[in-house]
């Protein structure tokens, strides 16, 4: 699978309809999935042409505010770019796309937003993984090097709390997907982030995040707000009952460690081959 930027056309902003999934493996089995949908925007692009179709740092039924990442503060991309430079990578000189969770009428959750970095031939130099937890904490897993490509698995130490069900220990595997040009050119392209978390005793949880895109525009945006009625308040009200199903399944709780003093995490990535782990069905495209 090619390494080259996403979308290919235009450099719009886009919205991915798909599903967001989730299967424990042990001590109990457990999984799930829901219909959702992301923003995935072109940062810098948008930076010099500001899109009249997506609502930023202003009240709207779905908008997007800078300040829901990062450090907080009223420029996302700037925040990031700074982070790209103290970290060394100097190469990220073409599109930042983001792809996250909006605010839908205020509210927003973002268990995870994804920030891919672009060289300027269109390869991936880097993606940030942002990591809040519903205790206001936030994480940000970096991913770099020469092994990061499209469909390449990679790893880094889970040193962040996400859930009471899993203590902070192990190992994340990320894996990112897209779709090439003829799905493209055929209105099909699909945007597929999965993470898995291993602990001493091999695969615990298996996550997958897809999506396929379409433009952000009038339409797409009233069939997100009308097809998924207060999306982000579902999210945090799905986690608590997902928890409560654990709960009574006696999946153990462990108690909330302290943050990492360091806000992000960019440890040597371990890699592995692109085949998915056997059994492995979340990464399957979504088809809304």
């Amino acid at each position: 699978m090619p390494n080259r930027a996403l979308p290919e056309s235009g450099d719009r902003p886009q919205i991915a309809f798909g599903w967001v999934k989730h299967r424990r493996l042990r001590p109990q089995a457990h999984a799930f999935s829901y219909a959702t949908y992301s923003l995935v925007l072109p940062l810098r692009s948008l930076r010099a042409r500001p899109d009249e179709a997506l609502a930023r740092n202003r009240f709207a039924p779905i908008s997007f505010h800078d300040a829901d990442h990062g450090l907080g503060g009223p420029d996302a991309l700037a925040w990031f770019e700074g982070l790209l430079a103290e970290s060394g990578i100097e190469d990220a000189t073409g599109e930042i796309w983001l792809q996250t969770y909006p605010r839908v009428l205020g509210y927003v959750f973002k268990p995870v937003s994804f920030w891919y970095a672009h060289r300027a031939d269109g390869t991936l130099a880097a993606v940030l993984a942002e990591v809040n937890n519903t205790f206001g904490e936030r994480h940000a897993y970096l991913l770099r090097g020469p092994e990061l490509v499209w469909g390449r698995e990679l790893q880094a130490a889970k040193v962040f709390h996400v859930s009471p069900f899993c203590k902070v220990e192990g190992r994340y595997r990320f894996r990112f997907l897209r779709t090439g040009r003829a799905a493209q050119r055929q209105g099909a392209e699909h945007l597929i982030a999965c993470v898995d978390h291993d602990d001493a005793e091999g695969p615990l949880l298996e996550t997958c995040l897809s999506g396929r895109l379409h433009p952000l525009d009038a339409a797409s945006l009233r069939r997100a707000f009308w097809g998924h009625p207060l999306m982000t308040l579902g999210v945090m009200a799905r986690i608590h009952w997902q928890a409560l199903k654990l709960w009574r399944k006696r999946v153990p709780f462990f108690r909330k460690p302290e943050p990492p003093a360091r806000f992000l995490s960019q440890d040597s990535p371990r890699t592995e081959a692109p085949a998915l782990p056997p059994g492995r069905t979340q990464a399957t495209p979504a088809h809304p």
